[in-house]
């Protein structure tokens, strides 16, 4: 087992269309990993070499640095 952090990688999205069966058209969601990071430290770096990786994670996208700006904004009128 291995405490890692996120590789920075991204999926290029590819889509195939294909007809199914009774003749109606689909598309197939396909693409390439693309592994931007090489660190030995990342979730990718462990999954390949046969490990168990486990990431915390944690969601914030607050912007802290523009908290005070709209802080002085007037929304009273």
């Amino acid at each position: 087992i291995k405490i890692s952090r996120q590789a920075k990688a991204n999926w290029v999205e590819e889509f195939d269309k294909r007809v199914n069966p009774m003749g109606r058209e689909y598309y197939w969601l396909t693409g390439k990993f693309v592994d931007l990071d090489k660190g030995e430290d990342t979730d990718e770096w462990a999954l390949k070499n046969n490990y168990v990786s486990v990431v915390p994670v944690q969601y914030d996208l607050t912007a802290h640095h523009y908290i005070q700006t709209l802080n002085s904004w007037d929304f009273n009128g």
